[in-house]
């Protein structure tokens, strides 16, 4: 859920290269469901309160005091490339693209709605053991 559900979906379009397949706007004005694709990743979304049933229980990061209790991680092609692109578009940089130990470079952005993005790209398959291994060491 976003507070602002139209600009949400400007911003996935500029950011992220989304694609908006699907809008159902409440009588209020408000967009009651949208669905946008990244990629194979089909996103549903809309304004927190655009319907009075889901008033009471949804809410955009902004009403929980900016926290957010969801990452939407997507792997890409170019993580630096799209970290870039994000915060071109108006995204805050969190983590800057970083090979991990898991075997993704990833890099981690702040929508201006405020959700987290973990942006990857695969760079590498690793053993459970092997993970493990790297998790200790890291510490």
């Amino acid at each position: 859920m976003v507070d602002d559900a139209d600009a949400a979906i400007a911003f996935y379009r500029r950011a992220f290269g989304a694609r908006e397949d699907f809008r159902l706007e409440a009588p209020n004005g408000g967009i009651l469901h949208a669905e946008i694709s990244i990629g194979p990743s089909v996103l549903m979304l809309g304004d927190a309160g655009a319907d009075e049933a889901g008033a009471s229980t949804w809410a955009a990061p902004a009403a929980l005091g900016g926290r957010t209790t969801v990452t939407l991680h997507i792997f890409v092609p170019d993580v630096d490339g799209l970290a870039e692109r994000a915060v071109a578009a108006g995204a805050e940089l969190l983590q800057p693209p970083t090979d991990m130990f898991h075997g993704d470079r990833t890099a981690i952005v702040k929508d201006p709605h405020g959700h987290l993005w973990v942006l990857l790209t695969h760079v590498e398959d690793v053993s459970e053991e092997e993970l493990r291994s790297r998790l200790a060491a890291a510490g």
